[in-house]
């Protein structure tokens, strides 16, 4: 059986039963029922954020956002992520320009952000990645100071705290998904944070076709709503959280003593004042003695399926090629990073042999 990067975790069946058992009476399965009422909540309540919309994925979360904001011309972001950021502007009708890194965090680098700031900038995109958090202090200055509406992508970041306060809470507004791999997922989901009443209630149309009421419909919208069976998965995954972060904490641990210290191996770092997720289990093989493709290669013969995540830059994707900006080159550190970044299995039920059987791979 093959050892995945990641696996979907999962509340007790009957739990998961019982909570969508009064559905067969209701009938109500989708267009925010009971369960996507009660979620949105429980959400709002673990995240202390301000106000939060429900979508069908994080996708469309992003993009619905981006269209809340009534965004045009260019939208600063990085390209050390996954695919759907770069798309999201781009489907939106807006012009990616792209910062490079932090060679610590793998996030975007607030030092280099000011001289891409043009007349043309709409907005800025920065993505925590990995669970680590963006400089949301120095991005948000720096927001701030030209008017630009900071959108964080927070993918990776659901239940990270910085000094106790949510990843939610950061920027005017940031974006979650609950794609089954993630820490908490509701099968396929999404959710968008923010602080605007306006901007939140611009979004519930927006998902539903741009209808406002029965009789007003003021934008030209699309359907991203969340049905009820992957609310009611969310509602039974939110209870089991904790436990899903501590197990995978036990596991990051454990990589860390047997792969800490090994010249050549780089090994992210929880940041200060910071509750960790641990989502994923980046290396950076810089001067092992084998390269992240021959680890690569390693593992996947003996059925160890790890990820080369984010590799390629999405500035470097085909469907771009020939694009103005579209060049990666011009962000060295996040391409040299891609090249040697690898994330390893982990998820709460990865067994302490099955680490040791990696890292004896990795070391051997």
């Amino acid at each position: 059986m093959s050892i995945n990067v990641t696996r979907s975790s999962m509340p007790p069946f009957e739990e998961y039963c019982d909570e969508i058992r009064g559905l067969w009476d209701s009938r109500w399965l989708t267009n925010m029922g009971c369960k996507h009422r009660q979620l949105e909540e429980d959400l709002q309540r673990y995240l202390q954020c301000g106000q939060i919309t429900l979508f069908t994925n994080g996708h469309l979360a992003l993009e619905n956002i981006l269209q809340a904001f009534r965004l045009e011309g260019e939208i600063i972001t990085t390209p050390f992520t996954f695919a759907s950021t770069t798309h999201a502007i781009v489907r939106c009708g807006c012009k990616p320009v792209f910062c490079d890194i932090d060679p610590v965090t793998y996030t975007l680098d607030p030092g280099k952000l000011e001289a891409l700031i043009t007349e043309r900038t709409a907005a800025i995109l920065p993505v925590h990645v990995y669970g680590n958090l963006c400089d949301t202090d120095r991005i948000g200055e720096i927001g701030r100071k030209y008017g630009l509406p900071v959108i964080y992508d927070a993918a990776h970041s659901f239940g990270v705290f910085r000094n106790g306060v949510s990843s939610a809470c950061f920027g005017d507004a940031a974006m979650f998904s609950f794609h089954a791999t993630k820490v908490f997922h509701t099968i396929e989901g999404g959710a968008v944070c923010c602080h605007s009443e306006e901007i939140r209630r611009r979004l519930c149309d927006l998902k539903n076709f741009g209808i406002h009421d029965e009789e007003n419909v003021p934008y030209v919208g699309g359907n991203a709503k969340m049905n009820e069976f992957c609310a009611a998965m969310g509602i039974c995954n939110l209870r089991h959280l904790e436990e899903e972060i501590e197990k995978r904490r036990l596991v990051r641990e454990h990589y860390d003593g047997r792969l800490g210290g090994t010249p050549g191996l780089r090994l992210n770092r929880v940041q200060e004042n910071t509750r960790s997720n641990n989502a994923y289990y980046p290396v950076v093989f810089d001067g092992f003695r084998l390269n992240r493709n021959e680890v690569y290669a390693k593992l996947s013969a003996e059925g160890i399926i790890p990820r080369k995540y984010f590799y390629p830059l999405t500035s470097a994707f085909a469907c771009y090629d020939g694009w103005e900006g579209f060049d990666p080159s011009a962000t060295p550190i996040a391409a040299q990073i891609a090249a040697q970044v690898l994330t390893l299995p982990i998820y709460a039920d990865l067994t302490t042999d099955t680490v040791d059987r990696i890292c004896d791979l990795i070391l051997g």
